[in-house]
């Protein structure tokens, strides 16, 4: 018999439509509030747009062989009404560890509800190792044997690049997608007021260089790092690092003092180039997430 804890776990849960449908059938206009962005860890961040929508963008999970813990404990399960995942690795596709109205896995092309609107474009994920401390690259040829160069790489290794459009402003989620994208992607694009691009010292997913290119060809007004070690959520076997020693050679870069920053378009069009740094802050009850995954 197939296991039945095995993939998405709708049917299991005691929540329901009934928030959606209020909300389709509201013809208000949306409020003047701000759109915030909460930091999760990882690479998982939560948009909450002006009419209160609140999309969450690459959970996270423990690898499901149980032999390479990336994670003191899984993805706390959480209360969201739209999930994304931008691609098909563990530490970015736990959708599964939400409790979701709208699951997005793998988004190419354009969803759109109320005040938010979500547009996937579909990539490639970074490949280029030779700035991080292990050649991953090399390691999946032969142990696995299998060759991730694009373009005729396994799915696990494309990617989708995602945008969300809520409140005038414009929030790319670079997650692990490779760094040069041919230019129909960068035209694509399109403005960007706020991109969260992954760094740490490690250089795991792309070298500092690569992340330079990037915030240079995008021109955003803030730039959000994710995708590194934080000492009480991510475990030291990851491989992951601080992402101090380029965070501290930004210009402009501001140390956030919580795990969330509430943003409104007048005051993104005044910041040019500003680092937001949520340091090791994240959006959930570490305590409870210990006790719980214990």
């Amino acid at each position: 018999m197939t296991d039945i804890d095995s993939g998405l776990t709708a049917w299991q849960q005691t929540s329901n439509h009934n928030r959606m449908i209020a909300l389709q059938e509201d013809t208000s206009a949306p409020p003047d509030r701000s759109v915030e962005i909460a930091y999760f860890g990882s690479s998982a961040f939560r948009v909450r747009s002006p009419l209160g929508i609140t999309v969450m963008v690459d959970p996270w999970r423990n690898h499901p062989s149980r032999t390479w813990d990336w994670y003191f404990h899984d993805f706390p399960v959480t209360k969201v009404d739209i999930g994304v995942c931008t691609h098909a690795h563990f530490d970015h596709d736990a959708l599964h560890r939400l409790d979701a109205h709208v699951l997005l896995d793998r988004l190419i092309g354009t969803y759109t509800f109320k005040d938010v609107t979500i547009t996937g474009i579909a990539e490639k994920h970074a490949v280029d190792s030779s700035c991080c401390v292990y050649d991953f690259k090399k390691i999946h040829k032969y142990v696995h044997g299998v060759d991730i160069e694009p373009p005729d790489n396994p799915r696990s290794w494309d990617h989708c690049l995602i945008v969300v459009e809520t409140g005038a402003i414009r929030i790319l989620h670079w997650g692990d997608n490779r760094p040069d994208p041919p230019d129909s992607v960068w035209a694509a694009l399109g403005r960007i007021d706020i991109v969260l691009v992954p760094v740490d010292n490690s250089q795991h997913v792309m070298g500092h260089r690569a992340v330079d290119a990037i915030i240079e060809r995008l021109r955003p007004r803030v730039i959000i790092p994710h995708h590194y070690y934080i000492w009480d959520v991510v475990q030291r076997q990851s491989t992951l690092q601080s992402p101090d020693v380029w965070v501290d050679k930004r210009d402009k870069m501001v140390r956030l003092d919580g795990p969330t920053r509430e943003y409104r378009a007048e005051e993104i069009a005044k910041l040019d180039g500003v680092v937001h740094y949520f340091s090791d802050y994240v959006a959930f009850d570490k305590q409870r997430w210990f006790a719980e995954g214990r």
